[in-house]
């Protein structure tokens, strides 16, 4: 790996520190200690799993794969060698003027917010949020065929009440209303105290339990770091990997509909767009040093596989469609919530997939007794990967191969 600079400390989140659950101590205190900072980028050394000091002991009938991320519990323990964070796939709110949820989008993530707790929250902005700039990408009247998606900037709150802390930009609708419509949604994070990655060279830190975590975002748009040039992406990795003790990767990838729930080696064209080659991709980062890597873009849910010990999701599917955007029929309405528990050295040591779908608005809705999202990235990881794929339980529980 190339030389970096010194590691830059990031500024907090603008609110109260988090504590870790009971439950995330299940997840994340059999991983603790034991790997040095400098061994963090082997290739070779798997996640090390050691018992948990007695003080955040589980009980006995407990376990990574039977815990369930985000329940929140009065007694915590505070454990600053492992943090563990969330993430979902692409999110509208709605589309301004005429197709924006009931209530103006008050309560609109009500169903998923528990769901969604974690030390770290993320998803996939696909949407600008910002008034109209007079500059669509559909042009007035808009063309057939053509989709540019906004929501007032007041909607940043929703995500704030919903939980989310981090949102992915570097996607193919973030300049539905040009430059201007991207400065807006910018500036709406921003005065939300929502981070947010995804322009050409960004790097977000940010600092997690003490744990600085870099998130990377990547596309093949211009204007976002691009997922079709690998030395780039490469570049960009092992920047962030000078800077942070874990990075995660956000990248919008793969050709879209509800034929594309499997993922095969090569180049994925849509529409004439090439939206990359996903395992060549996910592979090159991890290997320039990217701990995880979480996929969005085909608006449905794909499989997971695991390479070096790293997690690949590569599509988490559609989280929210708000004023119906996104389409709620057959397979495209299902997506999910990806936990995922990394060490400070950036180990796996647990995760978890829990199922939500689209309602007939558009709304995400928690598919608590049904997971039918989960039973299919449970097939999809085994049809597709083979011995590399994630292991995944009925009770959506991820763990490496056996």
């Amino acid at each position: 790996m190339n030389s970096h600079p010194p590691p830059r400390r990031p500024g907090l989140f603008g609110r109260p520190a988090l504590t870790i659950t009971l439950a995330v101590a299940v997840l994340v205190g059999a991983g603790l200690g034991g790997v040095a900072l400098a061994d963090r980028r082997s290739d070779t050394a798997a996640p090390v799993w050691k018992a948990p000091p007695a003080s955040a002991a589980a009980p006995a009938s407990a376990s990574p794969a039977s815990a369930s991320p985000g329940k929140q519990e009065t007694e915590s323990a505070t454990v600053e060698d492992a943090f563990t964070f969330s993430a979902t796939g692409d999110i509208i709110m709605g589309s301004a003027p005429n197709k924006l949820p009931a209530n103006n989008g008050k309560g609109f993530f009500d169903s998923v917010q528990e769901g969604l707790k974690s030390d770290l929250v993320m998803g996939n902005l696909e949407q600008p949020l910002t008034g109209d700039t007079g500059t669509s990408k559909c042009g007035s009247p808009p063309r057939a065929n053509c989709f540019a998606f906004r929501s007032p900037p007041a909607y940043a709150e929703h995500l704030v009440d919903a939980g989310f802390e981090l949102m992915n930009t570097a996607n193919n609708h973030s300049k539905d209303f040009g430059a201007q419509g991207y400065k807006n949604t910018v500036q709406a994070l921003d005065k939300a105290g929502l981070k947010h990655t995804g322009a050409e060279g960004q790097i977000t830190v940010v600092e997690v339990k003490g744990i600085k975590v870099a998130v990377v975002g990547f596309s093949p748009y211009a204007g976002a770091n691009n997922l079709n040039d690998l030395g780039a992406a490469r570049t960009v990795i092992e920047e962030a990997a000078g800077k942070a003790d874990v990075v995660v990767v956000q990248v919008h990838m793969g050709a879209e509909g509800s034929g594309m729930g499997h993922v095969k080696p090569g180049n994925e064209l849509f529409f004439g767009e090439n939206r990359g080659d996903p395992i060549k991709f996910s592979k090159a980062v991890i290997d320039a040093g990217a701990d995880v890597v979480v996929g969005h873009g085909p608006h449905v849910l794909r499989g997971m596989q695991f390479y070096k010990g790293k997690l690949i999701a590569y599509s988490l599917g559609n989280f929210a469609g708000g004023g119906k955007t996104l389409s709620s029929d057959g397979v495209l309405k299902y997506g999910g919530i990806l936990h995922v528990t990394l060490t400070r050295e950036g180990g796996f040591t647990g995760g978890k997939f829990l199922s939500t779908y689209l309602d007939s608005t558009g709304k995400p809705v928690r598919d608590s007794g049904k997971e039918r999202g989960l039973a299919r990235v449970r097939e999809l990881s085994a049809d597709d990967f083979g011995d590399t794929a994630a292991t995944i339980g009925e009770d959506g529980s991820i763990a490496a191969p056996r």
